[in-house]
């Protein structure tokens, strides 16, 4: 943008400058060749008169005609000569001249001739002499060359030149402090908005800069504003929801802890027991809904974590009963931190999911080994059946009896962090394996 602004300053002020300076140049074209041309005609009146005062005495010298003319006739000036009635040419003779415009001379009128050659010649007749007056005057020619009436152009056009190109570059300096001012604005505002996509909702824009700018500074500061509002009263709402369910949740917990104290409610097949358990399942999914509202009305920027240290704590907790189904639990940490973008709470919650996803869907006996990498990656293998299909992230979606809600949790953890999740068979095509990547704290 701010190369387009320059430009288009850059052409407007040529543009300018040349409809200005392109006719001072042909001015002092003009003004050099007329400032030649006078001096010429003075030279040639000057002449005129020396010559008219020697042609009228009765001892006419040629040789103070051509003492004059040798001292006018020096190096860079126009050529001066005399022509006399008889043809006598003194001085510097001038062939340029025509026959007709020599005769038109004679007759004694001045003018300035324009030869074939370039250049100009000034004929000035000379009012004196005893042939004078029967038409046949001597004529003092002043040749001017083409060089001789440039003279001075060339410094001018430099000189119009270097002031074209000073305005030009003051033009440009004013025009990139400008663009700067514009740029810096829209900068800005940029970072402004990215960091309300960031879901920095606190972020707002500096109203500075051209007034458009400021307009559309304001209009993202009440954008912000509105999205915080919506965004907090769907934290409200999804919070009193939960509150609310967890009532009669309760309440229902409480009647199936009742049922199974009922004789003939032992079986963990007997429907008294799964209906207990799906209730358990139902609270603990309402306290998540709470946990994560409280969690997405704080600082999201505040959220890191040791994945090191918290796996290794995780995978301790579950040992003891992974001995009990004769399970070998592997871990594998480095020995320094790796500070990743999730709170501690939803690190354990994303171990928790997938350690007892194995736990939980694979026989006794089965392997589990657990590896973390220094670039923030979680790896959770085992030697089960392996996943029916890839895409059982997606919530809801299950291939064994479950709400499919585990993956998914674990899913959206890392993807908040700034990274993914990858389900596929574990080594060797045996088993499954999930990789869950996060972003660095």
């Amino acid at each position: 943008m701010r190369r387009q602004l320059l430009l288009l300053i850059g052409v407007t002020t040529a543009v300018v400058l040349a409809a200005l300076l392109v006719p001072l140049g042909t001015l002092a074209h003009r003004n050099a060749e007329d400032e030649a041309l006078t001096d010429a005609t003075e030279r040639g009146q000057s002449v005129a008169a020396v010559v008219g005062g020697s042609l009228s005495s009765d001892n006419s010298d040629h040789a103070v005609i051509q003492g004059v003319l040798d001292g006018l006739n020096g190096a860079d000036q126009p050529r001066t000569s005399v022509v006399l009635a008889d043809g006598t040419v003194l001085g510097r003779s001038t062939e340029e001249v025509s026959g007709p415009a020599l005769r038109l001379a004679r007759s004694g009128r001045a003018f300035t001739y324009a030869p074939d050659a370039g250049g100009r010649v000034v004929m000035v007749p000379v009012l004196g002499g005893a042939r004078a007056e029967n038409g046949d005057a001597a004529v003092v020619e002043v040749a001017v060359s083409p060089e001789q009436l440039r003279t001075g152009v060339l410094p001018s056009w430099f000189a119009y030149a270097g002031l074209g190109i000073a305005l030009t570059l003051l033009g440009l300096a004013i025009a990139d402090r400008l663009a700067g001012r514009l740029i810096r604005s829209t900068r800005r505002i940029a970072r402004v908005a990215d960091q309300l996509a960031a879901g920095d909702l606190e972020a707002r824009a500096k109203t500075s800069g051209p007034r458009e700018l400021q307009v559309l500074a304001t209009r993202l500061n009440e954008l912000g504003e509105r999205i915080g509002v919506l965004v907090a009263a769907e934290r409200e709402r999804a919070a009193d929801l939960a509150h609310r369910l967890r009532t009669p949740v309760a309440s229902l917990r409480l009647d199936a802890e009742a049922l199974r104290e009922l004789p003939g409610s032992r079986d963990a097949d007997d429907p008294v027991t799964r209906i207990g358990t799906g209730v358990m399942a139902l609270e603990r999914s309402v306290d998540e809904i709470i946990r994560a509202s409280r969690k997405a009305a704080a600082d999201p920027s505040g959220s890191r974590a040791d994945l090191a240290s918290v796996t290794a704590e995780q995978v301790a907790f579950w040992a003891p009963l992974a001995e009990d189904q004769d399970r070998t639990a592997q871990v594998s940490v480095p020995s320094r931190p790796v500070q990743v973008k999730v709170c501690p709470d939803d690190l354990r919650a994303v171990l928790d999911t997938l350690i007892g996803n194995v736990l939980d869907h694979t026989p006794e006996g089965t392997d589990l080994r657990v590896t973390v990498a220094e670039d923030g990656v979680l790896t959770v293998e085992d030697d089960g059946s392996g996943f029916p299909d890839t895409s059982i992230t997606t919530r809801g979606s299950s291939g064994a009896g479950s709400t499919g809600l585990g993956l998914d949790i674990a899913r959206r953890t890392a993807e908040e962090s700034g990274g993914g999740i990858e389900l596929g068979p574990g080594p060797g095509g045996v088993g499954a394996r999930v990789r869950c990547r996060f972003g660095p704290a």
